[in-house]
């Protein structure tokens, strides 16, 4: 049994310098170390020896063994190229497959804000991020010496010809060149057009100088416009209550709370039923600590100010209608579910965090 197992061993080291293909190897790997192989039928007829016999045939079997399978891995790895022995690659094995990105959190809310409204009509337009003062802000019923552009803080465009000692604002035909800080410079840009009725959605980065956790230097808005003859405060609310239940879930209901802004009258501040207690200020029995009463800021919106249709063009006697701006960031964040309390957590590109989304 000894001598034939080392002839076994032998012969089989001859075949393997002879294979130079992995179909060659294969075949030699099934034909000697397979489960229905020679090495094998001759280990299992071990057993058929006397006691005294065993020992020594089961210690030669296990030598021979392991260098046949040495060999074996040696030689396929001078086949297959690699530098360490080892099993014969299957091409039937599944492959890895490549790690998938996604779309960012913040353009996925963008795309099925723009899809909600698109439902009503509204035209996904684009507007500037570099703007004149006049669009930002003057066409807006904000003329340059009023307070409410305090609010705004807002981000200047430096002359390049000036230096850096003596600093000065762009300006041109239209006044001092800004980053715009809200989307509703688009309404009267898109008023010029001529073309009547509006429905138009504008989304686009804002710049503000803020930051904490609800604000962040760089933003994006959506910004809302419809003008047509008889537009009322009722359609206003008619199409944010379709964009609410929409957006956050059919248990969620709004409220138009009167505000001030300039460019719209009259004025609100929309606020959005508490996702958390639903509404109801209250978590277990204590005051809900998301809210406090029930609601919350949403965003902006009102009735088109005359002023601002008489910038763009339009007799403020025979059309009327309806603006909002509400931050895209911001309103996911409201979006039941999703747990965000630190706005600038969408901008630090922290796989952990967004792949979860």
């Amino acid at each position: 049994m000894q001598n034939e197992l080392e002839q076994l061993k032998t012969t089989f080291l001859e075949a393997l310098e002879g294979a130079a293909s992995v179909d060659a190897l294969e075949g030699l790997k099934n034909e000697y170390l397979g489960r229905k192989g020679k090495l094998t039928a001759m280990l299992k007829s071990i057993a058929t020896l006397s006691v005294e016999e065993r020992p020594a045939a089961g210690r030669v079997g296990n030598e021979v063994k392991t260098a046949m399978e040495q060999a074996f891995a040696d030689a396929s790895a001078n086949v297959l190229g690699e530098k360490e022995a080892g099993d014969l690659f299957d091409i039937t094995l599944p492959g890895t497959a490549p790690q998938m990105g996604h779309l960012h959190l913040v353009t996925q809310a963008i795309e099925e804000i723009s899809s909600l409204f698109a439902h009503l009509g509204f035209i996904l337009a684009r507007h500037p991020e570099i703007d004149w003062d006049w669009y930002a802000f003057e066409s807006l019923n904000i003329p340059k010496i009023h307070p409410a552009r305090d609010e705004w803080e807002t981000f200047f465009i430096a002359d390049q010809a000036s230096s850096e000692e003596d600093s000065k604002v762009a300006e041109g035909p239209k006044g001092k060149i800004v980053l715009t800080p809200h989307t509703s410079n688009g309404q009267v840009r898109e008023m010029e057009k001529g073309d009547l009725p509006i429905r138009m959605i504008n989304i686009n980065k804002c710049y503000r100088r803020q930051s904490d956790i609800t604000h962040s230097p760089m933003f994006h808005q959506f910004e809302g416009l419809l003008i047509d003859q008889d537009i009322s405060i009722s359609h206003l609310k008619g199409t944010l209550t379709f964009f609410a239940k929409r957006y956050f879930g059919e248990g969620r209901e709004i409220r138009l709370r009167p505000y001030h802004f300039r460019f719209t009258e009259p004025s609100f501040e929309i606020d959005i039923s508490c996702a958390v207690c639903e509404g109801s200020a209250k978590v277990n029995g204590k005051k809900c600590r998301t809210c406090k009463e029930g609601w919350l800021e949403l965003g902006g919106a009102g009735m088109v100010h005359p002023n601002v249709l008489k910038a763009g063009g339009i007799d403020p006697d025979t059309y009327s209608g309806f603006a909002f701006g509400w931050g895209i960031e911001r309103t996911l964040m409201m979006r039941a579910g999703i747990n965000i309390d630190d706005i600038r957590l969408l901008y630090k590109n922290d796989l952990r965090f967004l792949e979860q989304f």
